[in-house]
């Protein structure tokens, strides 16, 4: 509430009430009869005390404590305002035992939402990371495309995101945590992994493909990357995950663009081989996303400064 001046302006109530440190004081004084041993009791010291109780004094206009050199004791208005103290320092004690609650009920459970290459190759050690600072969270992981990400953040469904496209979906913030970069890859008895020369823009955008579905990160940047070219052709296969591309390209249905993460252990046992480009930008931002306005808090926000540290191995 609010009270008005004599020249029409409106005081807040702030103003007018002491604060709760000032009012702790108080009730320390009454009980100890002290001033000295209730600033020890709140780890202030004894001038810093004094200060507050005065400064209370002239903001109520009445005096609140008899000093004297055997201790302080309160005067009829001290008694009275003290009264009134312990009534407003005991509705605080009740209104921070309910924010803990939230508090304790928000931290509880974390749900995140995140795109196939980051759910699948760099989540797990974060969330491993995460378990060990938070052992009482539970953490529930949604996977699937950016697009899918970003509805389910905007919906309320998740409290921390992350994706792989071009850029921040409307609607949410997000900073960028890392960077990938996107590889052609056949098998090793197709035609292209016995090239000579790179691969050409041209070429990659005539050739049928086993392409992530639409509102993927990689299908985005792929798009973008081939739009001067005319164009991705029309897929060789279209499916909804990073494992399903690979193993269709490990069994020789065709090649495909992906994750330089997805596939080192394939390209490392010579499963697979990479193609090289010729003036191609397949490089792309990962980013930690969150609904616009709203700061990750709790364990989200220990989950994104995770982010930021190397990833244990698994």
């Amino acid at each position: 509430m609010s009270e008005r001046r004599a020249d029409g302006t409106w005081v807040p109530l702030a103003h007018r009430v002491p604060e709760l440190g000032a009012l702790e004081l108080l009730l320390a004084v009454a009980r100890l009869g002290s001033l000295g041993r209730a600033a020890r009791e709140l780890g202030i010291s004894q001038p810093a005390a004094s200060g507050r109780i005065r400064s209370m004094e002239r903001q109520l206009g009445v005096a609140l404590l008899d000093r004297s050199p055997r201790g302080s004791r309160l005067t009829e208005a001290g008694a009275l305002v003290t009264d009134w103290a312990r009534r407003v320092v005991e509705a605080a004690e009740a209104f921070d035992a309910g924010t803990q609650a939230l508090r304790g009920r928000r931290d509880s459970r974390l749900t995140v939402a995140a795109s196939m290459t980051i759910a699948e190759y760099l989540l797990p050690g974060w969330l491993i990371a995460l378990r060990a600072a938070r052992p009482d969270t539970a953490v529930s992981l949604l996977a699937g495309n950016s697009a899918t990400v970003a509805e389910r953040l905007l919906s309320g469904e998740a409290d921390l995101g992350f994706v792989e496209g071009l850029s921040i979906p409307e609607g949410l913030d997000g900073t960028v945590i890392g960077h990938d970069r996107l590889v052609v890859v056949a098998a090793p008895g197709h035609p292209w992994a016995r090239r000579r020369t790179p691969l050409t823009a041209a070429e990659l955008a005539r050739a049928p493909l086993i392409l992530r579905e639409r509102g993927s990160g990689t299908r985005q940047v792929l798009d973008s990357a081939l739009s001067k070219s005319g164009g991705l052709a029309e897929p060789l296969l279209e499916l909804a995950s990073t494992t399903a591309v690979k193993a269709a390209v490990v069994s020789g249905a065709g090649p495909a663009v992906l994750s330089e993460l997805a596939v080192t252990e394939e390209l490392t046992a010579r499963r697979l081989t990479e193609i090289h480009l010729h003036g191609i930008p397949l490089r792309r931002a990962l980013r930690a996303v969150w609904r616009r306005s709203q700061l990750p808090t709790g364990p989200a926000r220990d989950l994104l400064t995770l982010t930021s540290q190397p990833t244990p191995p698994l």
